[in-house]
Parts: C-alpha cells; structure tokens; sequence
C-alpha cells in the first residue's frame, strides 16, 4: 500500500521497511522537535492491522501470548509477544482492547502471518480473527500535547491505544487523509518516520526485524516488563523466559548507541559491532536525532566491556547500557546440609 498522505507538501518516501510512507516532510529536525516539544502526527500505514472479538479472546491470547491480557480492561495499550517454544521471537504485537474486540497492529507486511496463525489457534473457542492491513490505517500522534489534540478529533467508532509515548488511531483507510488534515489544523505537526525513528530509538524501543534476529529472546531487548508478564499462567515459550529470569543471564544484551557525527553515512543493519579486532554483536536500526545526533540501537555479547568505546560498521561509537549484563538470575536458592 502506498499512503495517500505522501500528497503532503513535501513528503519524500521512506525506503526498505517503511516503503509505501514518508521519511518526512522536509525538515527531519523540525519534526523530531516538535515530538519532543508539542505534538506531531506520523503515518504508519504501512502496519500490519488484525482484529480479534468473540468473548474467549482475551483469556485465548493469555494462553498464546507473552503478556497477561485475561484480565485486560479496556482502552488500556500493553504490547505483548508471540514466542516459539525455544522462547524466539515470532510475533510482536501493540494491542488494545476496545470493549467488544482487541486490535493489534504488527510490522509491515506481518498482518496477513500474524492473522493466520492466529486462526490457526482458534480451535474451538468463541474468537473471530481477521486481517484488516489493507481497510485500517495506523495514524499514530506523539508529543507533550497529544492528549489535547486528539481529544478534539471526531473518533467515533475508532479504536484509540493511548499507550506512554504515543497514541496510536485504527482509522478507516478513507478517514486516513482527512484525520491528518484535521490534525494539522489544530497546529500538529507532520513528522515522518525518520524523526519517529530517532524518538523510538532514543526511548530504547527495540523494532522486530531490525533490532532482532532469529536468536533473539526478550531478556536481550528489554521487552520483559514492558512485554512480558512473568506471574502468569503458561505459554509458548514461557519456559525459556523463567529459566534465564530465575537461573541465567542472556546471551547478549541491549545497548544504545552513540555514533561518530563526523561519518557521513549511518551503519548498515545487522553489520558487526566491534571491540578491537573482535566481533562482539550487531547493529540494528539507527538515526539521526535533533539533539542526540546520530544513534543506534544493537545487541553485543553479555559479557562485553560496559565502558569501552565501539566500533558499529566502521564508525565509532560510544555505549548507553540499557540491558544491564546482570539481568536475570533472580532465583533464591538456599543450600543447606542434610542434618546427621
């Protein structure tokens, strides 16, 4: 799908992941400010769209997903994972509940795999899964003043998930247009995904398929807390989050990165991350921040240096841990002898 708002004066589209959206509105710098300061509307409808009604759904998704959600009141926005049994990552899902059906939005392209698997499960409880990616569109509104401003909005009949730093709008596809229209109105900014991007990236939110790979587990990238409820019931994949968050510490970990600004370019994803001569993990998504400059966000092994600068696809770079190498190992194991 290509958006019907890259007609807005001075769209220029993104490429690779976000094609189909604007990269932004001719001054990047200008947006990510207006994220920080007052409010800014991104286009994101090139996610994924997926709704689940029927009265089993939510204790159906507690079984299937990381996240306690049998008990989820509505208009509350949680984000929660679809693991394999290895506690890999399959799925990622920013949802809420409406009331009468939960609506997820997931990575672009991932809208039609996420609602067949999902079908697939259904088995025979009361649930209706159904792939909406090409009749919904994610608007999504951020900044200090986004409460106000989408409080103004006509928003009958649209799902809203006002989560911590953005809130994002399932609007019909033909509703896409005049929402930002209104929007801009009111004094919200247009901002395109490279500002979203830097925010994201600032606020230490890991994207699938960029800042993960086939081996990734929710320790490495911050997602337990935000993603991951550990007191609930069993689900795929569970038994490898209890045992690194009671007995082991993961693998690799999460750190932002803050690149070199004299290098002209921005590293490749997944290219190496560098200590001296030796590989020590890989890049994920980077870019370029209004004040921070340019950043990144990678995965290195547990046991790397905190302190030493990097080196991420030839550039520079310092560390800001954000998983500490400490994480996990929770259990509290008392030894005692046998009494003679």
């Amino acid at each position: 799908m290509t958006s019907p708002l890259l007609i807005t004066p001075g769209a220029v589209t993104a490429e690779s992941t976000d094609n189909g959206v604007a990269a932004h509105y001719g001054n990047p710098a200008h947006e990510g400010r207006a994220i920080d300061r007052s409010s800014a509307w991104v286009d994101r409808s090139n996610r994924g769209v997926v709704r689940v009604s029927g009265p089993d759904r939510l204790g159906w998704l507690d079984d299937l997903t990381s996240q306690l959600t049998k008990d989820l009141a509505p208009g509350t926005a949680t984000e929660s994972l679809i693991l394999d049994t290895r506690g890999h990552l399959r799925h990622h899902l920013s949802l809420v509940d409406d009331g009468e059906a939960v609506w997820i939005h997931t990575e672009p392209g991932d809208g039609p795999a996420l609602a067949a698997f999902l079908d697939s499960m259904r088995f025979m409880l009361r649930v209706e899964v159904t792939d909406l990616s090409e009749e919904r569109a994610i608007l999504t509104v951020l900044g200090p003043d986004r409460d106000k401003v989408v409080a103004a909005l006509d928003l009958d009949d649209v799902p809203v998930r006002a989560a911590e730093s953005e809130t994002d709008l399932f609007l019909p596809v033909d509703r896409l247009v005049s929402t930002a229209e209104a929007l801009t109105e009111a004094g919200t900014r247009p901002a395109g995904m490279w500002a979203y991007e830097a925010h994201r990236i600032s606020e230490h939110r890991v994207r699938p398929g960029l800042d993960t790979d086939e081996r990734t587990i929710p320790h490495e990238v911050d997602w337990v807390g935000r993603a991951v409820y550990l007191d609930k019931g069993c689900y795929p994949g569970q038994e490898t989050v209890a045992r690194v968050h009671n007995l082991g510490r993961p693998p690799r970990r999460l750190v932002m990165l803050h690149l070199d600004g004299t290098a002209e370019r921005l590293p490749e994803i997944g290219a190496d991350i560098e200590l001296g001569e030796r590989r020590i993990g890989r890049v994920g998504s980077s870019a370029r921040h209004h004040e921070l400059g340019p950043i990144a966000l990678g995965v290195v092994r547990r046991n790397s240096p905190t302190d030493t600068d990097l080196v991420v696809d030839g550039i520079a770079a310092g560390q800001e841990v954000v998983v500490d190498p400490d994480t996990g190992a929770n259990a509290q194991i008392d030894l005692r002898r046998r009494p003679r």
